[in-house]
């Protein structure tokens, strides 16, 4: 039985809030069944009061209440029509207690029960808004302008049989009683209203969480300034830059390495490579454009203001910053050969001059680097030992000063015209200043 009954209420419930209801459609209907029952209880508890101290009058106003608004809430249970529910319970709050009062005597025997109806455009005002109130509110002051206007003309004497006392005695009670039920309700929804911001919150925070994440992964993808543009622009993306510092750096004989080991170990080996590099290129300023298979791309002088060791320096550095990167990728090689117990050597090269650069593609897409600069350090990887590391002219003239090099090497480059003029970079040179003063290498 009591199963029963328990599952009786879970349907009624489920039937006056529905899934589909939002959180302010849940409160507005909450708060008008809160409001209907202190109301309901009100008129019982008056009628009760009156009959027990002997005072004589129609018990239809309050009957009648209570009979309609049960009806209004069977018919909104069987159609769902809460718009049709909300006018007719509003309406009972507004009329009936000023019906009660007529019914009573005046405003002064009825103990001021009209003040029931201020729930009305009070409850208007929480249910749906301040606009929609203004006119239940209108509708309560000429009510009450025409219920004094009756009490003026109309009432003389002794307030139909009712003694002072128990006007006095009324009058707390209707007071008392109608702040209470306005505070229960404003009270009740100030708390949902507050549990209604603190989801607010938890989901802008959430929100934020992963904003936050999805910056970062279009960070990790796009540099700085280009993710921003992407982020308010929808046209093509395409930059040109006089002077880019451009290198690619190869792994050797990784094809073969592959072979030899299961695919989780080589994949974990590249990726702790190339998880290296990026801690290289963030060291020294530079910009990843890509990993191609076993390759690696960096650039530097793709911002308008290269930066290296968060001090802005001369345009040039940003080639001396691919030096310096290139000798510590180098010598990582080296002592990670060591540690794995094979052969691990990558090849080097860089080439500086005019580039574009983009974004290309809708999904998955990618920025990239195009132009003879980028074909020139590309063969030149090509051409470069183990452990070595080639610069074209351009790049060498920059560095000199700075780096020790063997060469020049002629090499017949595919594209090119003639035979180009290549340098091998071993190292810092050991008297002069070592890149940043903290990036010095072998």
């Amino acid at each position: 039985m009591a199963r029963n009954f328990r599952l009786w209420l879970q349907d009624l419930g489920q039937r006056v809030i529905t899934e589909q209801d939002s959180e302010q459609e849940r409160l507005n209907k909450t708060l008008l069944i809160f409001a209907s029952g202190l109301m309901g209880f009100g008129a019982m508890l008056w009628l009760v009061i009156y009959q027990a101290m002997g005072i004589k009058f129609s018990s239809t106003v309050p009957l009648t209440y209570l009979g309609i608004s049960a009806g209004a809430l069977a018919l909104y249970l069987w159609n769902r029509n809460f718009a049709l529910f909300r006018f007719i319970q509003t309406s009972l709050f507004l009329f009936v207690p000023f019906i009660m009062q007529w019914s009573i005597g005046s405003y002064v025997s009825s103990s001021g029960v009209m003040l029931w109806a201020l729930l009305a455009p009070v409850g208007v005002m929480m249910f749906q808004g301040p606009r929609e109130s203004l006119p239940w509110f209108f509708a309560y002051l000429v009510m009450t302008a025409v219920s004094g206007f009756f009490d003026y003309f109309l009432t003389e004497g002794v307030e139909s049989g009712v003694t002072a006392q128990t006007i006095a005695v009324f009058f707390a009670l209707n007071f008392a009683a109608m702040s209470t039920i306005i505070y229960l309700l404003i009270s009740y929804f100030v708390r949902q209203r507050d549990k209604l911001q603190e989801k607010v919150d938890e989901q802008n925070r959430l929100l934020k969480e992963e904003q936050e994440k999805s910056e970062r992964l279009l960070l990790n993808i796009l540099p700085g300034p280009i993710a921003e543009r992407l982020k308010v622009q929808h046209a093509t993306i395409a930059d040109g830059f006089a002077d880019v510092t451009v290198m690619f750096a190869d792994i050797i004989n990784f094809t073969r390495l592959s072979e030899e080991m299961p695919p989780q170990h080589m994949v974990t080996l590249l990726n702790e490579v190339f998880s290296h590099f990026d801690q290289l290129a963030e060291k020294f300023g530079l910009e990843k454009i890509k990993t191609i298979g076993d390759a690696y791309m960096v650039a530097g002088g793709l911002d308008e203001h290269h930066r290296s060791a968060s001090v802005r320096q001369v345009a040039s550095d940003y080639s001396k910053a691919i030096c310096g990167m290139a000798l510590e990728m180098r010598d990582y090689m080296a002592a990670l050969s060591g540690i794995k117990k094979s052969e691990l050597q990558i090849h080097v090269g860089v080439g500086t001059g005019p580039v574009v650069a983009g974004v290309i593609g809708m999904k998955k897409f990618i920025y990239d680097l195009w132009g003879d600069t980028v074909n020139i350090a590309s063969r030149v990887t090509a051409e470069a030992g183990p452990s070595t590391i080639l610069v074209d002219a351009a790049t060498y003239k920059r560095v000199r000063n700075q780096f020790d090099f063997q060469g020049p090497e002629m090499l017949k480059v595919k594209g090119k015209v003639g035979d180009i003029a290549v340098y091998r970079l071993m190292g810092h040179k050991v008297e002069g200043t070592a890149f940043g003063g903290d990036h010095a290498g072998t």
